[in-house]
This record gives structure tokens, C-alpha cells and sequence, in this order.
């Protein structure tokens, strides 16, 4: 075994926001992968903690659970004492909540984040990784916004860092297939009360596809390679959403609706901006920082450094899943 594979073994990893879908599967390829001392599910929600208990009862001389929030950050510091790595999965992410309630997200995604940061830099936590979104790129949301500053707090965590053996990584993706909001639960919704008709927004629409299981292996992959300051992206297929549409009830109706509030025509996962300072690997890019203290020897080899004012969008991809291909796929998405 690698050492990059056995960096988890005998660590202590924490993470927030632990009992959403990505907690739950990130906690379950860890038990089943590797040899952890403990994880710690940070959370608020008590009865989520209960059933993800019950849900891992063999593993219960490895998992612990913390009733807390990112906005208390002496709860957080009681949380990291003897933690290795944190996750920071905590979010409030659905868009018209954080645009109806616009101080609620700032307090969580924003100061949230800094308290995950000094948290980390004052117990002597040696890596954390940080999950964001597409919608941190350009944003046009609130919640994007927030997500946009929490980026930039992490990163720049690594310039005061100081002495300390820390680092702090961002993975980014969009909406995992089946996630809550999005639109294949929205789909199936609707076929499973009848309808015949699938609405769009706009039918030039396209997404990334990304399933539960690659968004955990990123993270895996961040905890494993950062030096501090990256974001890492991993490279993934796009889809229309009028394919999608045709997938789940083949031959529909697909009347155009016009594109909501706070919605993206395509997913942006780098921008022109950004490409300065991206680079192309097998099955991945990495943004790194554009900053004076990154040392760029700290750049991972195997990559290439993509041309001038490349974009990955999920308008402009290479890769494309068809009609066909998004029927099998969809037989093996859950709802979480």
C-alpha cells in the first residue's frame, strides 16, 4: 500500500455538516477503506446523528458524535482538540433559503468558515478540506457569494499558517445527481403524481454530472496531495437537461418555462481568469493560488498547464452523456 493510500490510517478526521449525504458516504468509504482512529460527525441535528449511529453500529468503537454548529466556535475548539483532518461539509446551500435569509448564510458559510480556520490553526489540525460549489464561480446568488468569501478564507488561511504543519485545500463540484433540489428528484417527483410534461427553463441548459462516490473520492485525493491553497476539480461528463428530461419519461412534453432567479444557463467550474494559474491532469485540474507566498515548486508534476483563457463549463465540455447513457446512470442514483 502507498503511502498516500494509508495517510488515513490511524488518523483522527472530523467532519462538519456530517450527517448530510456526503457525510454519510465519505463515512462509509473511510470505515471500509482504511483503519481510522475516530471520526468525529459534527452536526446539528440530533436525530440525523441518531439514525447515522444505528446506520454504523458495528463501527461504534471508531465513530463520535458532537452536537454543534460552525457559528459556535468554542464548541469548535473543544471539537479539534486531537483532531488530524477536517472536512468542512457544514452549509447552508439551498439558494432561495440564503436569499430569503441572507444573514443566516453569511453566519454560516462565512463566519462559519473562519471559525473552521481558527479552530484548526490554534488545535493542530494538520489538514483540512473544504467542499464548494460551481456557484462560487461568478456568482449570482447569495449563496454563491458566500461560498465565493469561505474559498477565499480558506485559502488565504494557508499564508498565516506560520510554523504550524497545516494546510487548506478546496474541492469544488456541482450538484450531486439526486441531491435535495435538484433536478432529478424534481423530475421524478413529478412523473411518479402523473405528469406527462417535464418543464424547462431554458433548453440550452447543461449541467456536470458527478456522482456521491466521485465527490468523496476528490476529497480523498485532496486530503492525500495538498500542499495548501489548491482547489481541485475533477473532470466529469456534461448532460442537456432536455436529455435528461427524455431519460426519465422518454417522449415528454418539454415546455419552456424561462430560466429562475439566481439560475445558471451552464456550470462554471474555472473560470478564463483562473487559467493562469491551472493545470490539467489525468482525470483532474488543480486552480492554484495566485498569490505571492505560493511557492510554485509546490505545483504537483503530471500536469500541464492549460492554455490562456480556458474555461471548464458544462457548456463547453468534451465529454457528453447521451439519452442511453443517462438511463443507465440514473438506475443507480438514490435521492439524499
Amino acid at each position: 500500500m502507498q503511502e498516500a493510500e494509508k495517510m488515513l490510517n490511524g488518523k483522527t478526521i472530523l467532519v462538519t455538516g456530517g450527517t448530510g449525504s456526503f457525510g454519510n458516504a465519505f463515512t462509509e468509504y473511510v470505515l471500509t477503506h482504511y483503519d481510522p482512529k475516530k471520526i468525529i460527525i459534527y452536526s446539528r441535528d440530533e436525530f440525523k446523528q441518531f439514525n447515522m449511529a444505528n446506520k454504523f453500529k458495528k463501527y461504534k468503537g471508531k465513530l463520535r458524535f458532537f452536537i454543534g454548529d460552525v457559528r459556535d466556535k468554542d464548541r469548535l475548539y473543544r471539537a479539534f482538540d486531537g483532531v488530524d483532518y477536517v472536512v468542512h461539509a457544514a452549509a447552508l446551500k439551498q439558494v432561495p433559503a440564503c436569499e430569503y435569509n441572507p444573514m443566516e448564510a453569511v453566519k454560516t458559510n462565512i463566519n462559519g468558515a473562519m471559525n473552521i480556520v481558527d479552530a484548526a490553526l490554534d488545535c493542530g489540525v494538520k489538514r483540512v478540506v473544504a467542499l464548494s460549489t460551481d456557484k462560487a464561480v461568478n456568482p449570482i446568488n447569495l449563496y454563491g457569494g458566500t461560498k465565493l468569501v469561505s474559498d477565499k478564507l480558506f485559502i488565504a488561511a494557508n499564508a498565516y499558517s506560520g510554523a504550524k504543519d497545516v494546510c487548506f485545500s478546496i474541492v469544488r463540484y456541482g450538484n450531486v445527481a439526486g441531491s435535495r433540489g435538484s433536478v432529478i428528484p424534481f423530475f421524478r417527483n413529478l412523473v411518479a403524481n402523473g405528469e406527462t410534461k417535464l418543464p424547462i427553463t431554458d433548453y440550452r441548459m447543461t449541467r456536470f454530472w458527478i456522482s456521491l462516490d466521485e465527490g468523496v473520492q476528490l476529497v480523498i485525493k485532496a486530503l492525500s496531495e495538498a500542499k495548501g491553497g489548491e482547489t481541485f476539480i475533477s473532470k466529469i461528463p456534461s448532460f442537456k437537461i432536455t436529455d435528461l428530461a427524455q431519460a426519465i419519461l422518454p417522449g415528454c412534453e418539454m415546455p419552456e418555462v424561462g430560466i429562475r432567479e439566481g439560475e445558471k444557463l451552464h456550470e462554471v467550474m474555472v473560470t478564463k481568469e483562473d487559467s493562469v494559474l491551472t493545470y490539467e491532469y489525468e482525470k483532474h485540474f488543480i486552480v492554484y493560488p495566485h498569490f505571492d507566498w505560493w511557492d510554485k515548486s509546490r505545483i504537483q508534476s503530471g500536469g500541464k498547464r492549460v492554455e490562456a483563457g480556458f474555461e471548464y463549463s458544462s457548456g463547453k465540455n468534451t465529454e457528453w452523456l447521451s439519452v442511453e447513457q443517462l438511463q443507465e446512470m440514473l438506475k443507480t442514483v438514490q435521492e439524499h
